[in-house]
Parts: structure tokens; C-alpha cells; sequence
């Protein structure tokens, strides 16, 4: 083939099992391009900024070991795309597909602009082992619940990996330099890249997988394997942790699968009903009557609600841009069902500081625990947090961690300080509700929408 092509990175921030990189590099010449897209830049916060740009960083020393760079434009996909690919002389431009509610309307936009210059855009493979609408029912529809839809995923299965293409030709344009953006003060952020993440999968799986089913509620052991924020740049694809998973038969690795499995459910809801991204999965949530947000919700994004494990977590969260998954069900349960909160305030803070930030297990994790989601927990389960900070941090590690005033509180009294003889400590807040009226509470407005 003599033709020249672009490969458009966007979630896909690697070499290697990235099937729409290979079919770019099968002709002439290929241009490895970024769009520094200000929709989705600009909303995005100091952490998830910060760390996208090192992964860029990463990727573009990738790309200069085989003696080239990663091409930058800042701008509007529509222009940028079109005028890069014209630079060229490009007559296709490769993605995987992109099945989010944004990036699918940019994609149609995109592909659009580039046919009135006779340039195709082919989409190849995407950001998961199934894509989004490849497993259906027997009635041809879509799955509603996630344990039928995850065993008809696991039927349906995937393709191996791939190895990254071998020689080819690299191609380059004018560019833009790269994003420099430091992380915010006091935030410390996991490594990034494609050699980063296959470090850390490989040390997981040697050290921790096997102990995965028992281990993974639990915040103050901090050993699941945060693979999330690679999966979510694409740094790493998730067959390729599937491949390493095959032919286990451990619950460790059993109920590791069944989680990427919940993150291609929600991948597939989200296509399905992308309007759920701001809006409820089941409607009649919305009639639901919730409090205007004000203080409490500041102390709660702040960690200052007097309650230790939801502090905890979200501490934890503004201090590394990520959150243990037990804790996103507790603090979420608490904005909701103790301060009567909408699920949207909560799932757009944690969208700004997540640095593994995923729309579709984002939205719809938040929407379960509210109790309107698929699969939802039901509305009458309110996670009491200081039951859960019991059961799940047993000792206090985790709470001690994150909440420094509770770290001389006896290991009886650290979930609940008001308790100890000693009183709340200095600097720390008295709990700002009473959990058990602010559950009568919610279950009183959940009666008035079902009766």
C-alpha cells in the first residue's frame, strides 16, 4: 500500500494491542496524532490534566525511540483532525471507537469534515474486549442486568493481543509542544504510561491476584491493583490483562474478570442510553425530593463531615486523584441518602478529581448506589458509615491514614470519635447529621414517590 494514514490517539495511549495503530501503520506512512480537545480540557480537573499530560509525555518518548514523536494540535477535533491529515496527505484517519456520548457525536462530526476532502475515517477495535452492542440477548435486545449480560460476555469472548507493528514509516507535522501540567500541590499521582501500566499489572498479578476476591473491600490493605486509570488513557487494553487472566481458576482471578466485566456493562448501558450520563436510568428518581446543595455538601467534598471513613475517602481522593471502590460506594451512599444530595453533584466532583474519571462506571457506580440504577442496590440499603468502616477497616488503618486528628484515637472509638471518653479530637468536626434520622428520612421521601 503507498497511501499514508493518521492514527488519532485519544483513549488508546499506547503501542502495543492497539489494533487501530496496526491497520494505520499497514501503509505508507503514518502520522501519530493528539487533539488538545477544550471540551473535554478545559472541564477537566488539575489532577486528571496532570496526569493525562504525562501519559502523553510517555507516550511521545515511546514513539521517539522508534524515531519519531507524537504530533500535538490544540483545538476542535473537526479542524485539527482535517488539516493534519490534509498536511499529509493522509487518505484515512484511524481510531478505536468511541462509543461515549460525546466522543460518538464528535467521531460523526469528524468523519464528516474528512469525507468533503475524500479521506475515510476507520474505526478499529475499541477501548474494551466486547464492544459496546456485540452482546444481546436472545430476544436481540440489550442487556438490562449485569449477571446475564456478564455471562453472555464471557460466551461471546475477544481476540487475543496484539504485538505493536514493526517498521513502517513514521510521518510528521508542525506541532504544538506537549502539556506540561504539574499536579496540585499535595497531590501525588501514580506513574503513567504504557510501561507503567504493564509494570504495575505484572507486580499485581504476581503479588496480589490470588488474594483479589477476599482482600478487594478492603481500603486499609491498599492492595487491589488500580489498574483503573490505565485502563481508562487506554494505557494498557483490557484483553491483554484478560490474556494474563486466562486458564486461572482462582476466585482471584475469577472475581477480577467479573469487574472488567462490570466496566464493559456499563460501557454498554451508557451507549445504549446515553442521556443517563446526566439523567436517571430509571426516571421516576427524578420526582425523588433532595436538598438544595450548600455547606454540606462542601464539607463533604472536603472530607469534614465528622463521619471517619466517608473523611476518609475523600481526602483521599483531592490527595492522590483516587478512591478505594468500597469507600466511592460509602461516601456516595452518604451525599445521597444522609444529606440528600442528587447522585450528579457527587458524580461531577468525582469526575473532576478522578485521574481513572470513566463516564459509563462513573455515572452509572454513582446511579447503583442511589438506588435508580441498573442492578441498583435497592433505595432501603443505606450504607451506615460506621458499620462499613468497621467491617472494611477493621483496625482504623485506612481512617488513620487520610485523617491525621484521628491517629492517637483508640482503635474502638476511630470510627466513631464521639464515642471515646476523650471526646472529639481538636480540629476534627462533630458529625454533621445523625445517620439514623437522616435514614428514616430517605426512606420517607423514597415512600412518597412508590406509593
Amino acid at each position: 500500500m503507498d497511501a499514508t494514514s493518521v492514527m488519532w490517539f485519544r483513549r488508546d495511549l499506547r503501542l502495543a494491542d492497539n489494533p487501530a495503530l496496526v491497520e494505520a501503520s499497514a501503509g505508507a506512512g503514518v502520522l501519530p496524532l493528539f487533539v488538545l480537545d477544550p471540551a473535554l480540557w478545559d472541564p477537566a480537573g488539575a489532577p486528571r490534566r496532570a496526569y493525562l499530560a504525562a501519559s502523553l509525555h510517555a507516550l511521545d518518548a515511546s514513539l521517539r525511540r522508534r524515531h519519531t514523536r507524537l504530533s500535538v494540535r490544540h483545538g476542535d477535533p473537526v479542524e485539527e483532525v482535517v488539516r493534519a491529515a490534509r498536511e499529509v496527505g493522509a487518505t484515512t484517519v484511524h481510531v478505536a471507537a468511541d462509543f461515549g456520548p460525546y466522543g460518538r457525536d464528535r467521531d460523526a462530526r469528524v468523519e464528516a469534515a474528512l469525507a468533503e476532502h475524500g479521506i475515510a475515517l476507520v474505526r478499529t477495535g475499541s477501548p474494551y474486549a466486547v464492544a459496546p452492542g456485540r452482546v444481546l440477548n436472545g430476544s436481540g435486545q440489550p442487556y438490562k442486568v449485569y449477571t446475564p449480560f456478564s455471562k453472555a460476555w464471557a460466551e461471546h469472548g475477544w481476540r487475543g493481543p496484539i504485538d505493536a507493528p514493526h517498521g513502517g514509516h513514521w510521518l510528521e507535522v508542525d506541532s504544538a509542544e506537549l502539556p506540561d501540567e504539574a499536579a496540585p500541590d499535595g497531590v501525588e499521582l501514580p506513574d503513567a504510561g504504557e510501561d507503567a501500566a504493564r509494570k504495575r499489572w505484572q507486580a499485581y498479578v504476581a503479588e496480589h491476584l490470588a488474594d483479589y476476591d477476599g482482600d478487594r473491600d478492603r481500603p486499609d490493605l491498599d492492595t487491589t491493583s488500580r489498574m483503573s486509570v490505565h485502563l481508562k488513557w487506554g494505557e494498557i487494553h483490557p484483553r491483554t490483562m484478560l490474556a494474563d487472566l486466562a486458564g486461572r481458576t482462582d476466585a482471584g482471578a475469577a472475581t477480577y474478570r467479573k469487574e472488567l466485566a462490570w466496566r464493559e456493562f456499563y460501557a454498554d448501558v451508557l451507549a445504549q442510553r446515553p442521556e443517563t450520563a446526566r439523567d436517571y436510568l430509571r426516571p421516576e428518581f427524578a420526582a425523588m425530593e433532595y436538598d438544595d446543595p450548600g455547606p454540606r455538601l462542601d464539607a463533604w467534598r472536603e472530607g469534614r463531615t465528622g463521619f471517619p471513613v466517608v473523611d476518609a475517602g475523600m481526602r483521599q481522593l483531592r490527595a492522590t486523584g483516587w478512591m478505594h471502590n468500597r469507600v466511592r460506594m460509602i461516601v456516595a451512599s452518604f451525599l445521597v441518602k444522609d444529606l440528600h444530595v442528587e447522585w450528579q453533584h457527587g458524580a461531577r466532583h468525582f469526575m473532576r478529581w478522578l485521574v481513572d474519571g470513566d463516564l459509563a462506571s462513573n455515572q452509572h457506580g454513582w446511579q447503583w448506589t442511589a438506588g435508580c440504577g441498573t442492578d441498583a442496590a435497592p433505595y432501603f440499603r443505606v450504607f451506615n458509615p460506621v458499620t462499613q468502616g468497621k467491617k472494611f477497616d477493621p483496625d482504623g488503618a485506612y481512617v488513620r491514614r487520610w485523617v491525621p486528628e484521628l491517629a492517637e484515637v483508640a482503635g474502638r472509638y476511630v470510627h466513631e470519635p464521639w464515642q471515646s471518653p476523650d471526646g472529639v479530637p481538636a480540629g476534627y468536626p462533630d458529625p454533621i447529621v445523625d445517620h439514623q434520622e437522616e435514614r428514616r428520612e430517605a426512606l420517607d421521601r423514597y415512600a412518597r414517590i412508590t406509593s
